[in-house]
């Protein structure tokens, strides 16, 4: 009985024995770089577990302005600090007196870290002058380096045109089913999710050393630097933006106490975009989820009496305007008295003045003879199409530098059969959706005589050593175009708005660069505190003999006795003009 125990037990034991060796072979030699239904790689774990790094650049492409200047990041000097300095002498007095800083408070920063830190100061991190960096890595102490980082601000320019990225695994791995999504970041919204496939990290740069089970160096005091091995990467995206307009547009936003809106700045002859700033700001705890990562200036919004614009250009072309006629502007455009009684006015003077009664009329006799003339016009002043640039980049079919929203005249064919439906599409309400950068389009078409471009984001892909991987060149559009008379007729009404005492565009009238546009006010279904809320617009171009910019500002869901934007559109003309006037004395004493 004794020796049927003993066998037993023994069988028992080697059975445990031969698991535990079966186990140890599978992880040490079978599987050890694909363990367990999670494909756990024990070996690159082993050696984390070993490791402790900084990562100064995650390697994935960046943004740079219209000059070839970073605008996503900065690239700045910082002071790395590794822990095991702490059991060093490491002339902390020296590097404290260089830093300007309490030698104390450097001292705290070493003895709290367990792994690589930067120095903190005010802000974060200290940021370090080049005559400090040099200064520091001239003493040549092991684990204590100044080094360049790219440094990403809270609040970089142009944040949700640029947008966010981050690490989601389910876009990840629909965007890219073959590839390793673990660690990996993927473009979310705006420019980082259109250009992500350029933008993609191909190496981290970091300071790596490994160290031993209580965290001592397990190689002595030996840090390595990891750095991108290939000159060609990350790749970089040039923008059309000009930062120093996009920084002061942006200024102004917030002087004007603009919390819902923005405004867009376009180059007339190329399209290109030269600023688009949105309020709200991004939330940099939340980006992704908050609503101030939309783009305002992408987003369909009601445009109001901006949307004349197009039954103007129609009335023009299809010669719905009888010569002299007068327009009972003492009216609604139900025929009860008007809240705002401008009298008898002609057709320029009810465009001048935003005479609701004329375009609401003028809207239902050209609907009599065509139901799709208002979509149709709308379409040649490039409203309701994807404008963004789109061709052929290498593999990629029919790629589209940026995603917007698509405007729209009616919702569906029954709207265009009610004569009330049809006065208020006329006046820019009802079902009418555009958003501020189809806005800015229609002006660019009219301010270039008729001419339809596609509106560019982005000039060119580089690689990292600066030289042009793919280029986007300025691009026609395709479709029906208004006539070039209709278009200078167009110029002259957009310009009465401005010059015309009575005119709703008056206050923009002694600038330093003439001014012609539209005003738009628009009612909204929102209501806050028994009021309801408006969107006001103001779009238009300068010069007016030679125009070069578009601008369009938009104030979102603000009480109709507040919030106008015809005071941000001056003061941005205003700014604009002063630049350019430095920058031609700048240019002049040069030479």
């Amino acid at each position: 009985m004794l020796q049927k125990r003993v066998l037993f037990i023994s069988i028992l034991i080697f059975m445990m024995m031969a698991g535990l060796l079966g186990r140890l072979m599978q992880i040490q030699l079978f599987q050890a770089e694909n363990f367990s239904a999670y494909h756990v790689n024990l070996i690159k774990e082993s050696v984390k577990q070993r490791t402790h790094e900084l990562v100064l650049d995650d390697g994935r492409g960046q943004f740079l302005d219209r000059e070839g200047k970073p605008i996503s990041y900065e690239e700045k000097s910082v002071l790395v600090l590794f822990p095991f300095i702490k059991k060093m002498d490491w002339n902390s007095s020296q590097i404290a007196k260089t830093l300007n800083m309490s030698h104390r408070e450097l001292k705290s920063q070493v003895e709290a870290a367990k792994e690589p830190v930067v120095a903190r100061g005010k802000e974060e991190p200290l940021l370090l002058s080049e005559q400090q960096a040099d200064e520091i890595n001239q003493l040549q102490i092991p684990g204590v380096f100044a080094v360049k980082k790219k440094i990403f601000p809270e609040y970089p320019p142009a944040a949700q045109f640029l947008g966010i990225y981050g690490e989601n695994e389910e876009i990840f791995k629909k965007q890219y089913p073959d590839k390793d999504w673990r660690n990996k970041s993927v473009g979310l919204t705006g420019l980082e999710k259109s250009f992500d496939e350029f933008l993609q990290a191909e190496k981290e740069t970091k300071f790596v050393y490994h160290v031993d089970g209580i965290g001592n160096p397990l190689f002595g005091i030996d840090v390595k630097y990891a750095g991108q091995a290939n000159p060609f990467f990350p790749l970089q995206v040039k923008t059309t933006i000009d930062q120093t307009l996009q920084k002061e547009i942006e200024s102004l936003l917030d002087e004007h106490h603009i919390q819902n809106g923005g405004a867009i700045l376009l180059d007339v002859k190329t399209n290109d975009i030269l600023a688009v700033a949105s309020k709200p700001s991004i939330n940099s705890k939340d980006p992704y989820f908050d609503e101030g990562s939309k783009n305002m200036m992408f987003k369909q919004l009601i445009p109001g009496s901006v949307f004349k614009t197009v039954i103007a250009t129609a009335a023009i072309e299809e010669g719905a305007v009888k010569e002299k006629e007068q327009f009972r502007c003492d009216l609604d455009i139900r025929g009860n008295p008007a809240e705002r009684n401008l009298g008898r006015l002609d057709f320029e003077g009810s465009f001048a003045q935003s005479c609701n009664r004329t375009f609401a009329e003028l809207a239902g006799r050209l609907m009599e003879e065509d139901p799709t003339i208002l979509e149709n016009y709308a379409r040649k002043l490039g409203l309701l199409e994807a404008v963004s640039w789109q061709g052929d980049v290498f593999q990629l079919s029919e790629f589209r530098q940026f995603e917007h929203d698509i405007g729209r005249v009616f919702a569906d064919n029954e709207s265009r059969k009610d004569q009330n439906f049809i006065a208020q599409t006329g006046i820019g309400q009802q079902e009418v959706r555009l958003s501020p950068l189809s806005v800015a389009n229609m002006m660019a078409v009219i301010a270039r005589g008729g001419e339809k471009r596609s509106v560019r984001a982005v000039s060119e892909i580089q690689y990292g050593d600066g030289t042009i991987m793919a280029s986007f060149d300025e691009q026609k559009s395709d479709g029906e175009q208004i006539s070039p008379y209709a278009a200078i007729k167009m110029q002259q009404l957009l310009r009465k708005v401005v010059t015309e005492p009575e005119g709703t565009g008056s206050l923009l009238k002694d600038l330093p660069y003439e001014v012609a546009g539209k005003t738009g006010t628009a009612e909204t279904s929102v209501i806050h505190e028994e009021e309801q809320l408006h969107h006001k617009w103001f779009a238009g171009y300068f010069p007016f003999d030679e125009p070069q910019y578009v601008l369009v500002t938009v104030n979102v869901n603000v009480p109709g006795d507040q919030g106008g934007v015809n005071p941000l559109f001056a003061d941005i003309v205003q700014m604009i003009y002063e630049k350019n006037k430095l920058d031609a004395l700048h240019n002049n004493s040069s030479r």
